[in-house]
């Protein structure tokens, strides 16, 4: 929208919010526009030196450098310290549920019987300016005990299903996720520069929520994603500590874990939770989001391109070492080491489909806990069940932090060794549709969508996306069949997918089916790969 609505109580203050919708005037309030534009002015020109310095070190990547232990840290690893005393709310995290931020998720997520939602505005949520409004009034309603949902009246004309909160003793224990650093909120402009995303979702929610949430022990809670290294996570530790002193909470109130999904910050989770150890409580496998940052990091090394995602399973050695120096480095310093996220979903009418997916689901998070990992993530509530039952028999305590995995050795041959496997026709293919159809619903303002019963969110989307990217890029680069992969062969990819799709009507965002064809399109001839999907995206919405 062009026009500009000033909602500052100073009309010089450099405030600009430049979107309107109703209701928006009780979560914007002047005092919280004020919050923020002091966050900006204290934290931007660092975010911009960290995002430049992410700049400087791809360039690094991209002419054949590789990430290493820092040894300018090493007196940090070696070192003896712990983070803080972990909050008892915190404790026992074995099963945890993530979702965007709509009231009626909102409701079932705290409701599902998890020990925790991480109510999510970053790779779940389309950031649509009412998508973000409405999440920040549903958690202020979530935590004032009053939300409720009501959904439309059925084609029969049957009443909605109504949705209401449990008691709070029942509920799941609720962490927010804001958006990266990287991203921009470009509605609230603060000096005529748009403030960064993060902030924007994390400080309106702790104005809101933090006295609350405090004087029930419960936080408040946040999920810090995609985190490059120790400075990144230390500008986090700035902006925190400002909210706190601003509102009148005590230092270290709000407590973080931090999502280890980049490859570089796989060499500094010591000096992550260095950075941040007097309110860290853990680091979590952001599995979808490390695979595409490998991509993504060795985008130019023909000697690291990666076989189909369904073929990068926890068990691909770099994976692996991944996931247990996360359990080692956490345990050492005091911390949770969460788990991955279980992206399937029930498939309905077919059990023998859906007993092989709960099956995956199963071995899955045994090898989660039986490798130490405190908890883990699902993307349905009906695996719920499933995780808490071997957590539960494996992990009779809360957490398992007294098994340190001194036996982990994780070198930077380790963490860097790409994996065995074949890109095939169909996974091309595959690839491609995922791509389309996230892209289609994104654009449409929806940032979780199922495709063949996998929740997908943009971080599955940016592995089929970067793939691609690298697959093209590389010459001379063939299918298992024996096909060049080539630009003719996404052309016809491409031209086959809406056929392919049939009636999109049915398809979330299935109107925008066009529009995310042409960008993948884009984005693919691409000379530079774009760091991020949702960036160039962004342009589109509202």
């Amino acid at each position: 929208m062009s026009a500009v609505f000033a909602q500052s109580e100073n009309p010089q203050s450099g405030i600009e919010v430049t979107a309107h919708i109703p209701g928006q005037d009780a979560v914007l309030t002047p005092a919280a526009l004020e919050l923020l534009a002091s966050l900006h002015r204290l934290v931007e020109p660092q975010r911009q030196a960290r995002l430049a310095a992410r700049k400087q070190r791809q360039a690094f990547f991209d002419g054949g450098g590789l990430p290493d232990f820092r040894e300018d840290t090493r007196g940090i690893r070696e070192g003896d310290w712990k983070v803080a005393p972990l909050p008892a709310a915190l404790l026992d995290r074995r099963v945890e549920i993530t979702g965007p931020v709509d009231a009626k998720m909102v409701i079932n997520a705290l409701n599902s019987g998890a020990k925790v939602f991480m109510a999510d505005f970053e790779d779940s949520t389309s950031p649509t300016w009412a998508n973000l409004i409405d999440g920040q009034q549903s958690l202020i309603g979530a935590v004032a005990g009053t939300l409720q949902f009501t959904a439309p009246v059925s084609a029969t004309g049957a009443p909605g299903k109504q949705y209401a909160l449990k008691p709070f003793e029942e509920q799941a224990v609720l962490i927010v996720r804001p958006r990266g650093w990287h991203l921009d909120e470009k509605h609230l402009l603060i000096d005529g520069t748009p403030i960064a995303g993060g902030l924007f979702d994390l400080a309106l929610f702790a104005f809101h929520n933090a006295k609350a949430l405090a004087a029930k022990d419960r936080g408040p809670y946040f999920y810090l994603p995609k985190l490059q290294s120790m400075e990144e996570a230390a500008l986090w530790e700035t902006a925190l500590s400002h909210i706190e002193a601003t509102l009148g909470l005590p230092q270290g109130q709000m407590k973080v874990t931090v999502l280890i999904e980049t490859l570089p910050a796989a060499f500094e989770m010591h000096e992550i939770l260095h950075a941040l150890r007097s309110r860290i409580v853990g680091l979590n496998c952001g599995r979808w989001d490390y695979i595409f940052s490998y991509i993504k990091t060795f985008r130019r090394h023909r000697d690291k391109v990666l076989p189909e995602r369904g073929q990068l399973t926890m068990t691909q050695p770099f994976l692996k070492a991944y996931s247990e120096l996360l359990i080692q480095t956490c345990h050492q310093r005091g911390a949770h080491a969460m788990g991955g996220m279980a992206a399937q979903i029930p498939i309905s009418g077919d059990e023998a489909a859906n007993e092989q997916a709960m099956a995956r689901v199963r071995a899955d998070k045994l090898r989660e806990v039986s490798a130490g990992h405190d908890g883990t993530w699902v993307a349905h509530p009906a695996l719920i069940p499933v995780a808490r039952a071997l957590f539960d028999q494996y992990m009779p305590a809360a957490n398992q932090h007294a098994l340190l995995r001194e036996d982990v050795t994780a070198t930077r041959e380790d963490l860097t060794r790409p994996s065995l496997g074949t890109i095939t026709g169909a996974g091309f293919e595959g690839s491609v549709e995922v791509c389309v159809r996230y892209l289609a619903a994104w654009l449409d303002g929806n940032g979780c969508v199922p495709i063949h019963w996998l929740m997908e969110d943009a971080a599955t989307a940016e592995i089929s996306r970067t793939q691609l990217w690298q697959w093209l890029h590389s010459d001379n680069l063939h299918l298992a069949d024996g096909t060049l992969i080539d630009f003719a062969l996404l052309e016809r990819a491409l031209l086959n997918l809406p056929g392919r799709l049939g009636d999109t009507r049915a398809i979330p965002g299935g109107g925008r089916i066009p529009q995310a064809i042409a960008l993948l399109d884009k984005l693919s001839h691409d000379d530079e790969l774009a760091e991020f999907l949702t960036l160039p995206a962004y342009e589109y919405l509202d």
